[in-house]
C-alpha cells in the first residue's frame, strides 16, 4: 500500500470518528459509509401499513424506533411532517417494552428533545422503570406524545384514542391489531410493525404477507442477518451453528415458521413479480381457465417471448358469478390487451376437463356455455399434479439463477396463491387457494421443460413461431 493511500485511509477514519463524536444517535443513523439499505427502504415507503419481517439482530427494531422519533419530532426525511403527533409503541409485555422498544426510543431521543416523561412503574431514569408516555418537543413548536402499551393489558386498554401512528414491536394479538387500526382511522395515520414471525400462519401471514384483502396500503420486507452491514460475519457463523434449519428460516431470514413446507419455495416475489410493460402481439400465447361458480373462477393471460420466457400479464379471479359475467369479463380484458382471436373471431382458452361434464342442474356443460359466448375452450389439458408442480418449479428456478416465469404485479391472486401453497398430509398440497395454480399448471404443461426451452429454438424457428402466432391472430401482419 502506497503512502498516499495510507494517508487517504487515515483521513477517512478521522472523518468518521469526528462524525460519530458530533450530534446524537439519530444524526448518525444510516449516514456513514455503511448503510442498511432495507432500513432506508422502510422509511422511504409511503404505504400506511408497513411491516419488517426480520431475524434477530437484523436491524428491524431500529427501523421502528427511528420511525417513531422521526414522526414525533416532525423531521421525517421522506414524509409530510405533522405538528403535535400522538402515537403508540405496542410491545408484548411491560418487561419487553422496558428492555427493547423503550430502550431503543430513548437511544434516539436526545435529552434536550424531551419535555417530560410519565412513568407507569418506577422513577425516571431507573433501569427497571416502565414508561407510560414521553412528551417530545416537535420542531413546529408544539409537543408530540409517544405512548407505550403492552398486549398483556388486554384490548380494552387500547380503546378511545385517535392516533397518528402505531408501532408494533413484535406480532400482537389480532384483536389488539384491529383495535389499533381503528385508532389511526380518524387521522389517516400509520401502522408499522417489526417482528420475527415465530407463531406460524397467523393473521399477519394472511393480512400482510398474503394480503388476502388486496389492501393497496400494505407493504412488507424481509430482513436477514446479511442485510445488516454492522453485523460481523463471525457473529453470523456463531448464530448459524446454534440453530436448526427451521429456526434459521425465522430467526435469520425472518420467514414464517410453519410445520408444513412450501410447495414453491423457489418463488420470490422480489424476483418473479414485475411491473407491467407493453407486450408485443407476437408474444401472446394462451388464456388458461380454472372454472368455478361458488369457488373463484381463475383466468390468466399467458405470453411467451422468443427465448421461452413466460409472462403472466392479466388476471380475472372472481367467485359466485355466472358464466355470462365471467365470459364478459374475459372478453373485456382480452379487448383491452388486443388479444388474438381465431379466424371466426373467437377467443381460445385452456380449461379444466371437468368443464366438459354436464350436471343434473343444467343441460349444457361449462365448456358449451363458454363456446356459446365466443370463447372456444380446450379441455384436453394435462392434470397430472406432480408433473405439473415439477414444471412450475422448473420455470420458477430457470437456468443459471435466471427464472423463466414472470408475473405482472396486477395478478395479485396468482401471486398470493404461490406464496401460501403448502404441502399437507400424504405428500400432497393442501386444498386451499389453488385455483390460479391449477390453470398455471395446465398452461405450463403445454410448454417444454424450462431447462431445454432456451436451447430448443433456433433463429429460424423463432421467426416461424412469430408467423404462426400472427396467422392465428386472424391474419394481423
Amino acid at each position: 500500500m502506497g503512502e498516499d493511500e495510507i494517508i487517504r485511509r487515515i483521513a477517512q477514519i478521522e472523518r468518521e470518528q469526528a462524525r460519530r463524536a458530533e450530534g446524537n444517535a439519530l444524526s448518525r443513523y444510516n449516514t456513514g459509509r455503511k448503510k442498511h439499505k432495507k432500513q432506508i427502504a422502510f422509511h422511504k415507503c409511503k404505504k400506511r401499513n408497513r411491516w419488517i419481517f426480520g431475524g434477530n439482530r437484523s436491524g428491524k427494531t431500529e427501523c421502528g424506533a427511528v420511525e417513531c422519533v422521526y414522526m414525533a419530532r416532525g423531521i421525517h426525511p421522506y414524509r409530510k411532517n405533522r405538528p403535535n403527533v400522538f402515537g403508540w409503541v405496542v410491545s408484548l409485555s411491560q418487561q419487553v417494552q422496558r428492555d427493547v422498544a423503550q430502550k431503543k426510543i430513548l437511544q434516539y431521543l436526545a435529552p434536550e428533545w424531551i419535555e417530560d416523561i410519565a412513568m407507569t412503574v418506577g422513577k425516571k431514569g431507573s433501569p427497571s422503570g416502565v414508561i407510560d408516555q414521553i412528551r417530545v418537543k416537535n420542531v413546529f413548536g408544539g409537543v408530540s406524545v409517544i405512548g407505550f402499551k403492552s398486549c398483556d393489558q388486554g384490548r380494552e386498554k387500547f380503546q378511545g384514542a385517535s392516533l397518528d401512528f402505531v408501532w408494533f414491536d413484535e406480532e400482537p394479538p389480532k384483536d389488539i391489531y384491529d383495535e389499533c387500526r381503528m385508532r389511526v382511522m380518524d387521522r389517516a395515520g400509520d401502522i408499522f410493525g417489526t417482528m420475527t414471525p415465530l407463531k406460524g400462519l397467523t393473521f399477519v401471514f394472511d393480512e400482510i404477507y398474503m394480503n388476502r384483502g388486496n389492501n393497496p396500503e400494505v407493504w412488507y420486507e424481509f430482513m436477514e442477518w446479511a442485510d445488516n452491514p454492522f453485523l460481523k460475519k463471525s457473529e453470523i457463523q456463531l448464530f448459524e451453528s446454534s440453530l436448526d434449519e427451521k429456526q434459521l428460516e425465522s430467526r435469520r431470514y425472518g420467514k414464517f415458521c410453519v410445520n408444513e413446507g412450501l410447495v414453491y419455495p423457489e418463488f420470490d416475489e422480489r424476483i418473479h413479480v414485475i411491473a407491467p410493460f407493453p407486450i408485443p402481439f407476437e408474444w401472446q400465447d394462451q388464456i388458461s381457465i380454472d372454472p368455478g361458480l361458488n369457488n373463484p373462477l381463475s383466468a390468466h393471460w399467458y405470453c411467451t417471448d422468443y427465448d421461452g420466457n413466460v409472462y403472466v400479464v392479466a388476471e380475472h379471479y372472481e367467485a359466485k358469478r355466472d358464466i355470462d359475467h365471467h365470459a364478459e369479463r374475459i372478453r373485456r380484458i382480452s379487448e383491452a390487451l388486443g388479444w388474438h382471436t381465431d379466424f371466426k373471431g373467437r377467443l381460445c382458452a385452456l380449461i379444466d376437463s371437468a368443464a366438459n361434464q354436464r350436471t343434473l342442474a343444467g343441460s349444457k356443460s361449462v365448456s358449451e356455455l363458454f363456446y356459446e359466448r365466443g370463447i372456444n375452450v380446450n379441455a384436453n389439458v394435462d392434470k397430472n399434479l406432480f408433473a405439473g408442480i415439477a414444471r412450475v418449479k422448473s420455470y420458477l428456478k430457470g437456468e443459471n439463477g435466471k427464472p423463466r416465469l414472470y408475473i405482472f404485479e396486477n395478478c395479485v391472486n396468482l401471486i398470493r396463491e404461490l406464496k401460501g401453497y403448502f404441502w399437507g398430509e400424504g405428500d400432497v398440497p393442501k386444498k386451499r387457494d389453488d385455483h390460479a395454480l391449477d390453470e398455471l399448471r395446465y398452461y405450463l404443461m403445454t410448454k417444454p421443460r424450462a431447462a431445454s426451452a432456451a436451447t430448443a429454438m433456433t433463429a429460424v424457428q423463432r421467426d416461424k413461431e412469430r408467423l404462426i402466432r400472427r396467422r392465428r391472430g386472424g391474419g394481423r401482419m
